[in-house]
């Protein structure tokens, strides 16, 4: 309902058009009891083809204006559909993105995808076709008895208790293709789910000949959901069977008594016919209904899908009344972490970080090192706020970053993360990403300082060529590339640096270094490095184990302090010691 109120006057219009409709329709079987009874029963004897002619006429007109009326029903009806739906897969995605990583631990893009394809068509399909049909059906259904009540009080009062006994079951029945239908749509999702996952992830499973393997998982997601769709058709057919036949069959027996009763002389040949033309109405609305009952049970489902997945909150919001951040200076911003303890939602019993407190001078670079899971990019992703702690709290420039909106926040912020992600996009506009509006010339200027313009422009098309889904048309260094010149371009007074340099080789490495050490200038910079040549320069190295700080020092002094630094030196460096 909410999205169908902004366009009350497209449903009026339909409704106007509806009513039109049903009421030609309902008029034809009263015409055609005139041409019976004046025109060729008894009553009609004598009657001039002049009469016969205006009642054919009046008929065509009846035709006409039920064939303007029904298109126009069928354009507004059709353009409701469309527009709810794309209003609806708007709203959900636009949902979908505000959502923390905490949501997507737990539910596959996939599915999401799923979401918004199948389930939004199956309510476009309820909109656009099965509301209307339900809503001309329906009102046929109450022409039509009226009418029936008018031609004869007791067939159609035999009629009213027959079908009284057959409404019961179709409704008890439909709520098992409801349930079913709901299943079946979870059955497509586990199917899009899998699907997704394995198509982003087809090197890796080429590399370890698993084509046949997940070929084989992939269709067995299928066969479950087509076992459960034709559970729910075969369900669906039963409910449409047992509707016709129980309806059509109360219907046929009062017919029998109406055949007697004009054989008799208690009805006229023309009041059969037009009880006959009625009934034949009701029968096909209640069938109709029935279709449009299985549609909607249908359409329940994905509904409660999809407002399950709108009612999802990220844990994570701006605050109502979010704080400023004071004027950037030309040092770049202040940071402190105080006594931070965190643990993921996925993994409550155990403390990704713990105790964990850190001041961050305006200007100066940080290194943070550590064995892998010792918090490093957890620490990154509690300042981008996709994550709060549990306890403890962590200030920029003074302000706790609780209390300031998100995207205020995450503005002051630059990120070269350690998954790169290219998107299906050229050079470009992959580096306009950091900042949208900045004009060519930036852009360009930041290819450079990440030693990206090299590459780019010996690609075939230069900055104007497709860089393909996730990047697949460039090796890791020049991904890796791509991602600083964008964080770069952004300009911001806190650069994080997750591994910035992993993929690269030591030519490409010296440039982008030099790169990076210019950019560092007039902005506050932590860097998560194994690389020895990142971490010496950093102003100061805070060695992060098991959640906690173990070390802290410049890197002359921790490798004379032997410990822990010392020892992954020892490992990871020890070409360049």
């Amino acid at each position: 309902m909410p999205f169908l109120a902004p366009y009350r006057r497209q449903f009026v219009l339909a409704g106007i058009a509806l009513l039109v409709a049903a009421a030609a329709t309902l008029t034809i079987p009263y015409a055609f009891k005139q041409m019976i009874d004046l025109g060729f029963g008894a009553a009609g004897i004598g009657s001039s083809s002049h009469h016969i002619d205006l009642y054919f006429l009046a008929l065509f007109g009846v035709a006409s204006i039920l064939a303007v009326a029904t298109a126009a029903r069928f354009y507004m009806v059709s353009w409701l559909g469309e527009r709810v739906t794309a209003d609806l897969r708007s709203a959900v995605y636009a949902h979908v993105v505000t959502q923390s990583p905490q949501f997507f631990e737990t539910t596959k893009t996939g599915e999401v995808l799923s979401r918004l394809t199948t389930d939004t068509t199956l309510i476009q399909a309820l909109i656009g076709t099965s509301i209307s049909m339900a809503l001309r059906n329906f009102l046929l259904f109450v022409g039509g008895m009226i009418m029936l009540f008018i031609t004869s009080v007791k067939l159609t009062s035999i009629i009213i208790v027959m079908l009284g006994a057959v409404v019961l079951p179709i409704v008890i029945y439909g709520r098992r293709v409801r349930k079913l239908s709901r299943e079946s749509q979870d059955r497509i999702a586990d199917a899009s789910g899998l699907a997704g996952e394995i198509l982003n992830a087809m090197p890796t499973v080429q590399a370890f000949t698993h084509e046949t393997i997940e070929a084989e998982r992939f269709g067995s997601s299928v066969e479950r959901a087509f076992q459960t769709a034709m559970q729910r058709i075969s369900a669906r057919a039963g409910l449409t069977m047992m509707a016709i036949l129980l309806v059509f069959g109360a219907i046929v027996f009062v017919l029998w008594l109406g055949a007697h009763a004009v054989i008799q002389g208690r009805m006229t040949g023309g009041d059969l016919g037009q009880f006959i033309l009625y009934a034949s109405l009701v029968a096909g609305s209640i069938g109709a209904l029935s279709e449009v009952l299985g549609d909607s049970q249908r359409a329940a489902g994905a509904t409660e899908r999809l407002l399950h997945l709108i009612a999802a909150k990220s844990p994570v919001q701006s605050p109502l009344l979010p704080d400023t951040l004071p004027p950037r200076t030309a040092n770049g911003a202040a940071l402190a972490l105080q006594n931070i303890d965190f643990h993921y939602p996925s993994r409550p019993d155990t403390a990704a970080l713990h105790g964990l407190s850190i001041d961050v001078a305006p200007g100066e670079t940080v290194a943070i090192v550590g064995p892998s899971g010792a918090g490093k990019t957890t620490l990154f992703q509690l300042m981008l706020r996709f994550y709060d702690p549990q306890q403890g709290s962590i200030l920029l420039d003074g302000v706790d970053i609780k209390y300031l909106d998100l995207h205020t926040l995450r503005n002051a912020i630059g990120i070269v993360p350690q998954d790169t992600v290219i998107f299906s996009e050229n050079a470009m506009e992959n580096i306009r990403y950091g900042r949208v509006g900045a004009t060519d010339e930036e852009v360009i200027a930041a290819a450079k300082m990440a030693a990206a313009d090299e590459f780019i422009t010996r690609l075939p098309q230069g900055y104007q060529c497709f860089l393909g889904e996730r990047g697949v048309r460039l090796s890791g260094g020049q991904r890796q590339r791509i991602a600083i010149a964008r964080a770069l371009l952004k300009n911001p007074p806190l650069l994080l640096l997750d591994e910035a340099t992993s993929a690269l080789d030591a030519e490409s490495e010296r440039a982008v270094q030099g790169a990076l050490e210019a950019a560092m200038i007039g902005r506050t910079t932590l860097v998560i490095a194994h690389r020895l040549a990142t971490v010496q320069r950093a102003s100061r190295i805070i060695v992060l184990e098991h959640g906690k700080i173990v070390e802290t020092g410049t890197h002359a002094s921790l490798i004379a302090a032997n410990g822990l630094y010392a020892s992954l030196a020892a490992l990871q460096f020890n070409n360049e010691i």
